[in-house]
């Protein structure tokens, strides 16, 4: 943890979050009198996961990762005096789901925000209904650039580094290690797929091949094989974790073995280890990227917190970096709301999130502005070893379009809260 803050910066956070705490202790929540969602001692919100359905692998594990988080500060005192109650629906990663589901969020279950709606076709289809009734849209469990859109959407914001900026950062790997290499690509049919292989090209030009799924089809065969008899040696995946699992074991059923790069969202090697069975091993030397600290970090004083709260809090669920990525959402979110105020309204926590300023478990900063309303900009490569992610090298950071991709040099890393879970 080269990159954690100074102790000086850990006690202003531990001062600041206390204050919060006994700011709220009251429990006053005037002026939130008529927003939704929001009463004197609780603040609802909701979100959209594929608890069931072609996602379900790893993906059903990060809501609940969330709510043990928010259970965890609730224990504590709740934010500004409120609880935090969490409502997840399933829509089995079909977007016509999606769409029945957040208007039950919105409509019925009367949400103060929608918070991490995970999917690039399934959140794409709520934008406009999220934006009409004024609810808040935060922190998108994807990379799609369609969160970043201030101007038309200025209620959403993304969470994940956006596709493009990761299909850069990945591609880079490729020209610095693999120069001369055949490089294809193999992506989801949808802007997932599409937002990489942007990126990727960004950096290589044209890839040698490419091919598309979709999720409702669990056969690669035609793809694999296709990228075969094209003497592919590199393959991209901006797959999902089942469809990473499929494309590997696929790729060894033909004979076929090129160096796989994979998405950061379809690499988590439990996830796919897991729907590999016998075969996990195939994942060896997979190289993919992350922002947050890695599930295996034992060292790490974010990874023991969240192991700590996932024990409390989470059934002590299989701890593998869904549940990491769920809870820094968590911590995200409580911060947000603590930077709104105690007079919450949809408008503060917007303008909260749009200020920033947050620190967390992040290796790179959070880009949120009035203008950008992307998450986190960059990453750092990880590489399956002994079938662990570990991290090699140095963070990137780069934009979605021309810019370099450069060494991030700044401090990201805070260390999280001693005895404060909500700061």
């Amino acid at each position: 943890m080269k990159r954690i803050a100074t102790a000086a910066f850990s006690v202003l956070l531990l001062a600041t979050a206390a204050g919060c705490t006994d700011e709220g202790g009251g429990g006053n929540g005037s002026g939130s009198g008529n927003v939704p969602g929001v009463t004197d001692t609780e603040i609802v919100v909701g979100t959209h996961m594929p608890l069931t359905g072609p996602a379900a692998g790893g993906y059903s594990k990060i809501a609940p990762a969330t709510k043990a988080y928010f259970d965890y500060v609730n224990a504590n005192g709740g934010v500004h005096g409120r609880k935090i109650t969490y409502k997840i629906k399933d829509d089995g990663y079909n977007p016509a789901n999606t769409q029945t589901v957040v208007r039950e969020l919105v409509l019925q279950d009367k949400v103060f925000a929608v918070l991490n709606g995970l999917g690039t076709p399934t959140h794409t289809g709520v934008l406009d209904f999220l934006k009409t009734n004024r609810v808040p849209d935060l922190f998108v469990a994807s990379g799609s650039r369609s969160w970043n859109q201030a101007d038309k959407y200025p209620g959403t914001f993304g969470f994940n580094p956006d596709y493009t900026v990761e299909g850069k950062i990945l591609a880079t790997y490729i020209k610095e290690n693999l120069a001369g290499k055949k490089t294809c690509f193999l992506g989801q049919d949808d802007d997932f797929g599409r937002d990489s292989l942007a990126g990727v090209e960004k950096i290589l030009g044209a890839v040698a091949a490419k091919e598309s799924y979709v999720t409702s089809n669990p056969n690669v065969g035609p793809q694999m094989g296709a990228l075969k008899a094209a003497g592919c040696e590199v393959v991209v995946l901006a797959t999902v974790p089942g469809f990473t699992a499929l494309s590997i074991g696929t790729a060894a059923k033909i004979a076929f073995k090129p160096q796989f790069v994979v998405s950061n969202v379809g690499s988590d090697p439990i996830t796919v280890g897991k729907t590999l069975g016998a075969a996990a091993p195939l994942m060896e030397g997979l190289v993919a990227a992350n922002y947050l600290p890695l599930n295996t970090d034992e060292a790490n004083p974010w990874i023991q917190l969240f192991k700590k709260v996932n024990a409390e809090h989470n059934g002590n669920a299989e701890f593998d970096n869904n549940v990491v990525y769920g809870m820094s959402v968590g911590y995200l979110f409580v911060q947000a709301l603590q930077a709104a105020g105690k007079d919450l309204t949809r408008d503060k926590i917007l303008e909260a999130v749009q200020k920033n300023g947050f620190q967390g478990p992040g290796l790179v900063p959070l880009r949120f502005s009035a203008q950008d309303h992307s998450g986190y900009g960059g990453e750092q490569l990880t590489k399956v070893e002994n079938g662990k992610a570990v991290y090699f090298g140095t963070p990137y950071t780069t934009d979605d379009g021309d810019g370099p991709v450069a060494p991030y040099q700044g401090q990201a890393v805070a260390p999280p809260p001693s005895g404060v879970p909500a700061a």
